[in-house]
């Protein structure tokens, strides 16, 4: 099944392929993929090493399958390992089922070829890294005049730019899609620019595991500029102190330009969350706390199932390699009340002529 599937199935031979998609996830289709066997299939980033993984690990399996059938363990290693105890193949196969359930978690979470962004959401090194608001930085710089630039980018890359893509910005505890937190996205108003002068600001990103964050905004050095204090009366670096400028590029706003203290506030808070949107709250009745997407509720679960796949292992394995203490049945006890082993059963001292050839 293995080999099938990776020489088959994925590779088109016989099958559908799989889902495939770009560096930046836009461009997503179900794809051929050709094996890679050389040392690119060492890389999680690289489709190849799909097919090519399911084949060498078929083949592998095959041979290995094919060795434990014609060799058998010797008395010691049959005996240290317990396999005459089916409990003990059950603890052994669960460690399997442990791995690869670790496996998948991490993949899943850390992102790799095996979860495009389109099926599963973006994940939170994604906006921790900056790297669609980098990558939506840089295609506009390539495309002249700016104005028409923003206009331009693809609305799913303007979408992944969202705080709410984040699955970590949702509670475990917050059941529902992502549609229950903030709603339905009806219009992207635009990118936010902020101005001081001669000098660009750019708002300070909420980090990904802050419910709350101070409203700063920062020049190019990183340098504080300007914020929306706490105190008014202790304010120094305040927007209407220190004229701030609001200016709109892209969407719906696009090209507004505004210096009134209220507005470019309200903008600023709305800048931490990244992109700014306009949502639908009625449709699936939000209530704007943010949920978890399937990203993470995929790592979530498949983290418990491993433990408990590890501490069913534990479980069944102890009970195996004690049996003997947990029964209160000793070795020495079995030799004597094994059929065959004496001629009067349950007397050792009345040795089988026979008991050599058992």
């Amino acid at each position: 099944i293995c080999t099938g599937y990776g020489l088959a199935h994925i590779s088109g031979l016989s099958g559908p392929g799989m889902y495939t998609s770009d560096l930046h996830h836009i461009l997503g289709s179900v794809r051929f993929i050709k094996p890679a066997l050389n040392l690119i299939a060492l890389s999680t980033y690289t489709y190849g090493v799909i097919p090519s993984h399911h084949i060498v690990a078929g083949c592998f399996g095959i041979l290995v399958s094919l060795w434990h059938i014609s060799s058998t363990p010797s008395p010691v290693l049959f005996q240290l390992m317990r396999m005459g105890n089916l409990e003990g193949v059950l603890s052994t196969s669960i460690v399997a089922v442990f791995y690869a359930s670790c496996v998948t978690s991490a993949t899943m979470w850390y992102g790799s070829a095996t979860s495009p962004h389109e099926l599963y959401g973006t994940t939170r090194y994604d906006w921790d890294n900056a790297t669609f608001s980098l990558n939506i930085e840089s295609r506009v710089a390539a495309v002249r005049p700016s104005s028409y630039a923003w206009n331009t980018l693809p609305d799913a890359l303007v979408l992944y730019d969202y705080i709410g893509c984040n699955p970590s910005k949702g509670g475990l505890f917050r059941s529902g899609p992502l549609i229950k937190g903030h709603g339905v996205i009806q219009n992207w108003i635009g990118h936010a620019s902020f101005s001081q002068g001669t000098l660009s600001l750019a708002v300070r990103r909420m980090p990904a595991f802050f419910e709350t964050f101070p409203v700063i905004l920062i020049d190019q050095s990183g340098t504080v500029r300007a914020d929306i204090s706490f105190r008014r009366g202790s304010s120094t670096y305040g927007v209407e102190q220190l004229s701030v400028r609001l200016s709109i590029s892209g969407g719906t706003l696009n090209g507004l330009a505004v210096s009134n203290g209220s507005l470019v506030k309200n903008y600023a808070r709305k800048a931490q969350f990244g992109e700014i949107f306009t949502f639908d709250k009625k449709t699936a009745s939000s209530d704007g706390l943010w949920r978890t997407s399937i990203r993470g509720w995929y790592s979530f679960s498949h983290v418990i199932l491993s433990f408990i796949f590890l501490f069913g292992h534990l479980w069944h394995a102890a009970r195996s390699l004690f049996k003997d203490i947990w029964t209160g049945v000793l070795i020495s006890s079995i030799s004597k009340l094994e059929y065959g082993r004496n001629e009067k059963l349950g007397d050792d001292t009345t040795t089988s002529k026979t008991s050599a050839f058992l």
